[in-house]
Formats: structure tokens, C-alpha cells, sequence
């Protein structure tokens, strides 16, 4: 039941994900993409505001955690839980780990980004050799 709930979470999550972003991005004519950043910072703030209140009021934190936190908002962005992670080891006072938790994540992603379209570049090239 509990893989039910991530899925059905993880669906609606990730349909308001592209409908957001391609509504903002059609309403604000720009070059910066403004859906993504929106779609990040309201799944970032429901975050907290979902995780604060389950840790402090008796509530189905499994269902909640599953259906909600890890299923709609974990689909709607994954951005949103990197940064609740990194604003959690920084309350902790691990700020080396946060720190490396951002460089890493922003770094490393930046260079898969570029790695798999380095692959592909080079699949195409080879493609056309044969």
C-alpha cells in the first residue's frame, strides 16, 4: 500500500509539474526559465512547511510521507529535497556536509548534464562512420 502511495503521489506530482511550467513559461515571455525556478521554489517551501508540521503535530506520517513528501513533491521536484537535506544538516551544524552536499550536487550535475550529451554527440558521430 505504502508503493501505492508513492505512485499515485509521484503522478499528480509530476503532471502539476509540466502543466506549471509550461503555463509560466507561455504567461512570462523570457529567456530565463522561470517555470523551473518557481516549480523548485514552491516545492522547496511545501516541503518544509509539510515536514515542520509532521514533526510537530500527530499526524500519518508514513501516509503523508509517502503519498505527499515523497510521492507528489518528490515528482513535482526534486529540488525540494535537496534543499530541505541541506537546510537539515545545516541546522544540525554540519556545514561542511551541506556545503558539499550543494557543491556536489551542482557540480555533478552540471557535469552529467554535459557527459550525457557527450555520449550522445559521440554516439551520433559514430553512427555516421559506419
Amino acid at each position: 500500500m505504502f508503493y501505492l502511495f508513492i505512485a499515485i503521489g509521484g503522478a499528480a506530482g509530476a503532471l502539476l509539474r509540466y502543466f506549471m511550467s509550461v503555463w509560466l513559461n507561455d504567461k512570462i515571455a523570457t529567456a530565463f526559465p522561470i517555470g523551473t525556478l518557481v516549480v523548485n521554489l514552491l516545492g522547496s517551501f511545501l516541503l518544509g512547511l509539510i515536514y515542520s508540521i509532521s514533526m510537530k503535530f500527530i499526524m500519518p506520517v508514513e501516509i503523508v510521507r509517502a503519498l505527499v513528501m515523497v510521492g507528489f513533491l518528490g515528482a513535482f521536484t526534486t529540488f525540494s529535497t535537496f534543499s530541505l537535506e541541506t537546510f537539515l544538516l545545516i541546522y544540525e551544524g554540519s556545514f561542511a556536509l551541506a556545503f558539499l552536499n550543494v557543491l556536489t550536487n551542482l557540480l555533478g550535475g552540471f557535469v552529467a548534464v554535459f557527459l550525457g550529451i557527450s555520449a550522445t554527440n559521440l554516439i551520433n558521430a559514430m553512427r555516421g562512420l559506419m
